[in-house]
């Protein structure tokens, strides 16, 4: 496999500019080098007859317009190309100018300041997909499927992704303002929340007797290396199952989706990433895996999203675990950072995922084969009963 496909990188602009990591709801992102000059003038040259009517409308606004000195050409043909964008109705495909894409880039350093949490849009709406653990946003109130009506007393109804998330970050220790929707509730509710840095924490490990408890918070470069370290661990604390919580993970890399479905299943495909014209790349299970054979179980939520989904969707198909909680986020799509010559860039969706089962999952999620309402240590306490009874019942059925 080229390693054009297999670069991908997380963004969603979820987390990428809200928390300032790069890799952030929930899309997997492509970097790729622009195209030599020389490919793009031809490809220019051969543009539809129907974009005449961009260079006519500048020749009606020079030669026309009231007030020249506001036609800014910079400004101008930045808006056309917004524009065209957003013709498209894909919250993921977006113009990025070329202060907020340094912003993005920024991201590489390791701490950001924000909220700590992942936004996304979904249904036209933008939507907390998750508050990170102890973060800002979470000690506020803010919860999984919160719908963001205003920003500092701006209406959100026609703000794009990366609008709307360049107005919540800001400064360490200030204020933001946003009016919020609660899921199930009828009146929204102002919550001021304190920005402040937000560092990145990809697994952390707890044993529950002679359970392990494994929560993995997103998918970064280091989390493939640093769950099998914890699996080294609660293997050697003699653990026999695990519930792996996957729980407001808003997703992050395809590579360490694949480094972490690769500690639990021997072989097979953990997912299909399908281009246009149906042209897919299946990426299949790398070989080595330590937990292949302990008890599985994983917890979801409607804040479970991509790298996340991938993941539960191959453990799913698979037979390998149960999904136990809530319908997963259903973000499903594939995203490539162009850059171009202005210093900007362009986020543009280029392919979608399946399960290796062929499910798709962009707008329509995981259903759990358990659906409840549990939430927090609740739902992990049922986990932990149900894991047991499986354990319990795996050691009566074994032959001799």
């Amino acid at each position: 496999m080229s390693a054009k496909r297999t670069n991908f990188v997380f963004a969603v602009l979820i987390i990428c500019l809200l928390s300032f990591s790069v890799f952030g709801a929930g899309c997997s992102i492509v970097k790729e080098k622009l195209q030599p000059a020389t490919v793009i003038e031809k490809q220019l040259s051969n543009l539809p007859p129907e974009f005449n009517i961009l260079s006519d409308v500048w020749n009606v606004l020079s030669q026309d317009y009231v007030d020249k000195g506001k036609l800014d050409v910079t400004k101008l043909s930045r808006g056309a190309v917004k524009g065209m964008l957003e013709a498209l109705d894909d919250p993921y495909t977006v113009y990025v100018a070329p202060e907020t894409y340094k912003l993005e880039l920024s991201s590489f350093e390791g701490k950001f300041y924000g909220i700590g949490a992942e936004v996304g849009i979904k249904d036209k709406q933008l939507m907390i997909i998750a508050p990170r653990v102890g973060s800002p946003a979470e000690k506020a109130g803010i919860k999984a499927g919160d719908k963001v009506l205003k920003i500092n007393g701006e209406d959100t109804s026609k703000t794009t992704l990366t609008e709307a998330v360049l107005k919540i970050r800001g400064p360490e220790g200030t204020t933001v303002n946003l009016l919020i929707l609660h899921q199930g509730e009828s009146d929204p509710v102002e919550i001021k929340i304190i920005r402040g840095e937000i560092r990145l924490e990809s697994v952390s490990t707890e044993m529950r007797g002679d359970i392990a408890y494994i929560k993995v918070n997103e998918f970064l470069k280091s989390t493939g290396g640093d769950l099998r370290a914890a699996l080294a661990d609660v293997i050697k604390k003699g653990a026999t199952g695990i519930v792996l919580d996957l729980r407001n993970n808003p997703g992050g890399l395809l590579d360490a989706a694949i480094d972490v479905a690769s500690q639990f299943l021997a072989r097979g495909i953990v997912v299909d990433v399908v281009y246009s014209e149906g042209k897919d790349i299946p990426v299949f299970v790398k070989q080595g895996g330590i937990a292949t054979n302990l008890q599985l179980v994983v917890l979801v939520n409607g804040g479970s999203a991509s790298a996340s989904e991938i993941v539960a969707g191959a453990l799913q198909d698979y037979g390998r675990a149960k999904l136990i909680g809530s319908k997963t986020f259903g973000k499903g799509s594939v995203q490539q950072i162009r850059n171009l010559k202005d210093g900007s860039a362009v986020h543009v969706t280029t392919a979608r995922w399946l399960t290796p089962s062929g499910r798709p999952i962009n707008g329509v999620g995981l259903t759990p084969d358990f659906v409840l309402d549990l939430e927090g240590d609740a739902l992990v306490a049922w986990a932990i009963n149900y894991l047991k009874g499986r354990i319990s019942a795996s050691y009566l059925t074994v032959g001799v």
